[in-house]
């Protein structure tokens, strides 16, 4: 994982804790299902054969 992943994953807990203890209830959900369904609806997007690539680059693993 390379660093600007690290930060922006401990950025992203960050804001995530601090929605939790100082936002309303609502907004955090929201940005929770928010984080959860970005991921899902860009695969969904994806063409079926795109998709077929992705499953190809999982199974054998990026760099080998």
């Amino acid at each position: 994982m390379s660093p600007v992943q690290k930060y922006a994953i401990g950025a992203g807990a960050a804001v995530l804790l601090s929605l939790m203890i100082f936002g309303a209830g609502f907004v955090t959900l929201l940005v929770i299902l928010g984080v959860v369904a970005a991921p899902v609806i860009g695969y969904l997007m994806l063409d079926p054969s795109q998709r077929e690539r992705l499953k190809r680059s999982r199974k054998r693993g990026i760099g080998r």
